[in-house]
C-alpha cells in the first residue's frame, strides 16, 4: 500500500537525547536525515529544535509536504496532537503541549503523531509481516489469509499496536497499553520489569551473582552464544525468562485479538534464545476448579520463522465435509492457528512506514 504514491510525508524519531527527521516518498526515505539534540528538558528549546529540524527537511525537498506524521511517547491525546502526563524522557511536557497543533501552525499542513507501538504494528500490518505471511500462505497453497496483527516492541520498554482488518486500534482514550499487565512470576510488578532491556540485565546478575557486571543485553546475547567470557548460562537464563514473562502477556492479547504477532526492537535480535520459552509459555496449560485441562492460547501458535513450523502452520487441517442432503462436499479446515514472527524490516523502518501510511490514509478520508 502507499508504494507507488508520490506524496511525501515528513516524520520524526524523536527520542529523548535526539530528534532525527527525514522524509517519506512511496514507503522509502528520500533525504539524509537531520539530527539536532531534543533538549527535551526545556519546553521552548525542544519546540524550537523541532521546528528547526522539519525546515531543515523541507528545505531538501523538491515540493513541500502533504503532511507531517511521526510517533511521540505519551500519555497522550494523540487524535488531537496533545502530549502530557508522566514521560520520564521528556520533562517538559508534563503539563501538556499541543503539539499537533503547534506544527501545523508553523508549517501549515496537518499532522498526525501516534505511540511508536502503534505505528510499528501500523507498518508491519501494510508492509511488512502480515502481507509477507499471506504470500507465503498463497505460495504454499493455502487459502487461509490473516488480517489482524500485534506488533510489541522489546527494547527499554514493552510496547504494543493493534491493527484490526487493516485498521489501527488506537483505543478510545489513546490507551492501548500492555506494560502495565501483571508479571506472570511477580502478580503486584509490571511485566515491562520482566521484558525490557533492565530485566536481561537484571536476571544475569542473578543468576550468575553479579549484580554490578555492567554489561549489555548484546553482551549477555554473546556470552550466551558462547562468543564472550561470562556465566553462560545464566546468559540463557536472562532470555528465557523474558520469554516466558512475555509469553504469558502476548497469550492475553492475542486471545482477544486472534491475529498474527509480530516482534520487534533491540532485544529481538537474541529472538533464537527468547522464542523457546516464549512459546512453551503460550502453549501451556491451564486447569479448570473441577480438573479439566484448557490451552493457555485456544489456537494452536506456530513458529513462523522455523519453515518446518510455517509448513505445518500453511497445511493446516482440511478435511471434506459432506453437506446435508446432498451429494456435495465442501472444504473444511478445522484448525484454528496464529503464528508469531520477528520483524524483518525492523523497529525504525517499520515505525517510519506506518506514520507515513497513516498519515497519507487519513488525508485519503478527506
Amino acid at each position: 500500500m502507499y508504494k507507488k504514491d508520490n506524496r511525501i510525508v515528513a516524520t520524526l524519531d524523536a527520542g529523548g537525547t535526539n530528534f532525527v527527521f527525514g522524509a517519506m516518498q512511496a514507503g522509502e526515505f528520500i533525504v539524509e536525515p537531520v539530527s539536532v539534540p531534543a533538549q527535551s528538558h526545556n519546553l521552548d528549546l525542544c519546540l524550537a529544535n523541532m521546528v528547526n529540524g522539519f525546515r531543515q527537511v523541507f528545505d531538501k525537498l523538491p515540493e513541500k509536504p502533504v503532511a507531517i506524521s511521526f510517533a511521540f511517547p505519551g500519555p497522550a491525546d494523540y487524535p488531537n496532537g496533545i502530549i502530557g502526563g508522566y514521560l520520564p524522557n521528556f520533562p517538559s511536557f508534563r503539563e501538556g503541549v499541543a503539539l499537533g497543533a503547534f506544527l501545523e501552525k508553523q508549517f501549515g499542513v496537518p499532522v498526525f503523531i501516534n505511540n511508536d507501538g502503534d505505528l510499528f504494528a501500523y507498518g508491519e500490518a501494510l508492509c511488512g509481516v502480515l502481507p509477507q505471511i499471506n504470500n507465503r500462505l498463497k505460495e504454499a497453497g493455502s487459502n487461509k489469509q490473516y488480517k489482524n496483527l500485534i506488533g510489541y516492541t522489546l527494547g527499554t520498554g514493552f510496547g504494543i499496536g493493534v491493527v484490526v482488518d487493516g485498521r489501527l486500534n488506537r483505543g478510545d482514550n489513546s490507551c492501548v497499553e500492555t506494560f502495565c499487565l501483571r508479571h506472570k512470576e511477580m502478580p503486584n510488578i509490571i511485566v515491562e520489569d520482566g521484558v525490557a532491556i533492565r530485566a536481561v540485565c537484571r536476571v544475569y546478575g542473578e543468576k550468575s551473582g553479579n549484580m554490578n557486571h555492567g554489561l549489555t543485553p548484546k553482551d549477555i546475547c554473546a556470552i550466551a552464544d558462547g562468543n564472550m567470557e561470562g556465566d553462560q548460562e545464566a546468559a540463557k537464563e536472562a532470555f528465557a525468562s523474558l520469554g516466558r514473562i512475555a509469553g504469558a502477556a502476548i497469550s492475553t492479547a492475542v486471545t482477544i485479538i486472534d491475529g498474527l504477532v509480530v516482534i520487534g526492537g533491540g532485544v529481538s535480535a537474541a529472538s533464537h534464545w527468547i522464542m523457546p520459552a516464549l512459546l512453551e509459555e503460550m502453549r501451556s496449560k491451564l486447569h479448570t476448579l473441577t480438573g479439566d485441562e484448557v490451552n493457555l492460547v485456544q489456537m494452536h501458535v506456530y513458529n513462523l520463522d522455523n519453515p518446518e513450523e510455517f509448513e505445518l502452520f500453511a497445511k493446516g487441517e482440511v478435511k471434506k465435509v459432506k453437506v446435508y442432503g446432498e451429494d456435495r462436499f465442501v472444504d473444511y479446515d478445522s484448525q484454528k492457528r496464529i503464528g508469531i514472527a520477528i520483524s524483518q524490516l525492523g523497529a525504525s523502518k517499520a515505525v517510519s512506514v506506518g506514520a507515513y501510511a497513516f498519515a497519507l490514509s487519513e488525508l485519503d478520508k478527506k
